[in-house]
């Protein structure tokens, strides 16, 4: 039998009786999209071949898998297994979940738990939700015209609040329902991925939006430069709200860059600063900027900018675009310069070079026919 099966901390002189319930662990390679690998380590416990207990979680190394399996097992052989809870329901288990000072959901994931506390679903106790109600919440939530990205998203929220279940709470929460209903939701297309957004905005509408954006700044009661904030979106493939953030003192001369704080990432909720280079006019707009009362460059909502900026886009016919496709028309402006998707990424922020690929390249078929015949004039002079 495979070494992993086996616990180190059972003696069977001292516990004889214990040898069919003997806590193992088992590690699972799986590959992301990506071709990362990840561990899957589960720690279990059987009686006559059926288990009466398992856990399992996911690491990106197998030493921390071999790691938390091991301390589990000991844990398992020490203590016991936990206790069940079998009349909690999930609606209460999600209401523990946001009041923990320690897990703070964020607002959409908090708004997404409250619609499932107010369904039938959230009613139910949780040893009692079988799969195919998991499956059936999908498919309402598909019927109320939500994508599959989002009925994926629903999912994924439950099953963290049955992640924090045992270590939070003490509640020993079975997740293999909801796992089951997830693979065959994703087989039949209830969830999903997003669809990949490629939205970039043509010359013409560049144009079209520089000029609204001009007309409006003189309207506007504040003074906002919509202009300045619509360019340096793009030369700098900043997020608004990174923009509205930026204080006078994160600006380094020496290295005509800028500290943008908190910056968005998957793993890291605060505390993300990095410097970014600010290359051509993005530094020329940022050294112009003068001081607020509060230090900020462009002391404004963010949300204020977003919303002004799709109320422009209407009036001048541009459709489709979102103040987010800004960024990815920096990105994209960048790769069709010849920047490497390592250089992009230190632009962007970008950790997983996947996405930014994928995602954020979107470069125009005459870009590449401008740059063969600038090669081909070089190529003639030349010779």
């Amino acid at each position: 039998l495979p070494k992993s099966l086996f616990c180190a901390h059972w003696h069977p002189a001292q516990h004889p009786w214990r040898f069919l319930r003997m806590a193992f662990y088992t590690i699972e390679k799986r590959l992301r999209k990506d071709g990362t690998p990840r561990y899957r380590c589960t720690v279990g416990i059987k009686e006559g071949g059926v288990y009466k207990y398992r856990e399992n979680q996911t690491f990106a190394r197998q030493a921390l898998a071999k790691s938390w399996g091991a301390q589990r097992v000991a844990e398992l052989e020490t203590k016991g297994v936990p206790a069940t809870d079998t009349t909690v329901t999930l609606s209460s288990l999600i209401e523990r979940f946001m009041k923990h000072p320690d897990l703070k959901p964020h607002k959409t994931k908090k708004c997404q738990l409250q619609i499932i506390q107010g369904l039938e679903i959230g009613g139910l106790e949780i040893s009692k939700i079988a799969t195919n109600q998991y499956i059936e919440l999908g498919r309402w939530l598909r019927a109320q015209g939500r994508s599959p990205k989002t009925v994926t998203n629903y999912y994924s929220n439950i099953a963290t609040v049955l992640a924090a279940a045992r270590p939070f709470f003490g509640i020993d929460v079975d997740d293999r329902p909801l796992r089951d209903a997830r693979e065959y939701a994703k087989t039949k297309k209830i969830s999903g991925s997003s669809n990949k957004r490629n939205r970039r905005p043509t010359r013409e509408e560049i144009l079209l939006l520089e000029s609204e954006l001009k007309r409006r700044e003189g309207e506007s009661l504040k003074k906002i430069p919509y202009y300045e904030i619509f360019r340096l979106s793009i030369l700098s493939c900043m997020r608004i709200g990174e923009i509205c953030r930026i204080l006078k003192s994160d600006i380094d001369e020496s290295q005509r860059s800028i500290l943008v704080r908190d910056r968005k990432d998957a793993k890291k909720k605060q505390g993300n600063h990095m410097f970014v280079p600010l290359l051509g006019d993005a530094w020329n707009i940022l050294e112009s900027r003068p001081d607020s009362d509060d230090g900020r460059l462009f002391p404004y909502k963010s949300k204020t900018i977003s919303a002004q900026f799709a109320i422009m886009c209407k009036k001048v016919g541009v459709t489709g675009l979102r103040y987010h496709d800004l960024r990815r028309e920096g990105a994209s402006r960048l790769f069709e310069m010849g920047f490497s998707v390592e250089d992009v990424a230190q632009v962007t922020g970008h950790k997983n070079l996947h996405t930014l690929w994928t995602v954020y390249r979107e470069i125009y078929p005459q870009t590449l026919h401008d740059r063969f015949n600038e090669l081909q004039n070089r190529k003639t002079q030349h010779d």
